[in-house]
């Protein structure tokens, strides 16, 4: 294998599992050379220069959830956008593309079907999106997480279970000893304006405890000024950005974690092994994150909230609890561990040499 393009992005739950599939054939393929294609408007932009990854971008933009004169807009993209991919296909010669999930890897996958490039794309939730649920008219094969979401994709199509790609280092990173509860707090890549807001207020209840406890707290940069004020107000120890880099450390030093529920989320937790509040986002599509926060609640190796039943004295008591009951984090831990999986990487590149080697 010398060349691949990995399309998609614009969240991490769709760009990191890229990431990680990534890194696998560069473990495999010392002089591989790896393109991502995405938008400039996606968290990509910001990701892959810091992770050395080279990025084409394609004019495209979201069309489910947008109002009507976006909707029109993005119609009128298309056409840019399939002229885009095809001279990046042309351009780049890649032996095959994977697709993961977002819009961009739309026009990707679909020119690079029409060009004959060996193709794959990856679903990484129980209910595929629209983009993937399109592409799988197309393409040669599509990767799934759970075997339930074949039932939600087109009879015939050619499915293989890989689990969530995730990458290495996210749980092979080792623990920086504490004695503090440490508790990590994101909503994904672009944050959760709810948990960010409900954070703030629970500082008024955590503040007797501020010799016990340290925070980190991922907040996106809309409330990142808000939440750290508070944090300072109310005296605790807090690591507050806008964005974390080293997820992998940030996860190795938490003793809970307090996030919403999306597919890449809830991989990355059980590869760790670690304890969660998980909070899931009500608008998701097809309520695909309650899906999955409600199946780690019901294994043991998770909680539940709702975001209608949150507060900040509630999510204040919640977090007393578990530094007060820290036998209960470790029976987490196990539950959690137990649902991993870490070769997720390794069977899509196995899928992807496949695909490459049949044609």
């Amino acid at each position: 294998m010398k060349r691949i393009i990995i399309a998609g992005g614009g969240t991490g739950g769709h760009l990191y599992p890229g990431i990680a599939v990534a890194k696998e054939f560069q473990k495999r393929y010392k002089d591989i050379e790896i393109l991502f294609v995405g938008t400039a408007n996606g968290i990509e932009y910001r990701v892959l220069p810091k992770e050395g990854y080279r990025l084409e971008t394609i004019r495209i933009a979201g069309f489910i959830g947008k109002g009507l004169l976006k909707k029109i807009a993005t119609l009128f993209m298309i056409p840019f956008s399939i002229i885009d991919s095809f001279r990046i296909l042309s351009s780049f010669k890649p032996q095959c593309v994977i697709g993961v999930g977002g819009y961009a890897s739309g026009p990707l996958v679909l020119s690079a079907a029409f060009m004959r490039i060996p193709n794959v794309i990856l679903e990484e939730n129980v209910v595929p999106g629209a983009t993937n649920r399109l592409l799988s008219y197309f393409t040669k094969k599509v990767a799934v997480a759970f075997e339930d979401t074949k039932r939600f994709l087109r009879k015939g199509a050619d499915v293989v279970v890989v689990g969530n790609p995730i990458r290495e280092e996210i749980y092979k990173k080792l623990r920086h000893k504490s004695d503090r509860f440490t508790i990590l707090i994101f909503g994904g890549s672009l944050g959760a304006h709810t948990i960010n807001m409900k954070m703030a207020e629970a500082v008024d209840y955590l503040k007797e405890f501020k010799e016990k406890i340290k925070i980190i707290h991922q907040t996106g940069d809309a409330d990142y000024s808000l939440v750290k004020d508070a944090y300072d107000k109310a005296g605790l120890n807090a690591d507050v950005m806008p964005f974390i880099y080293d997820m992998a450390t940030a996860y190795a030093n938490a003793d809970l974690i307090i996030s919403r529920a999306g597919a890449t989320t809830v991989a990355e937790l059980t590869a760790c092994g670690k304890a969660a509040i998980l909070i899931p986002f009500p608008f998701a599509t097809h309520n695909h994150q309650e899906m999955n926060a409600r199946a780690l609640s019901e294994s043991g190796a998770g909680e539940m909230m709702l975001n209608k039943d949150l507060s900040g004295r509630i999510l204040a008591e919640r977090i007393i609890y578990y530094l007060n009951n820290r036998q209960k984090i470790e029976e987490m831990e196990k539950k959690s561990i137990g649902l991993g999986k870490r070769d997720a990487a390794h069977r899509m590149a196995d899928l992807c040499e496949g695909l490459v080697s049949y044609v």
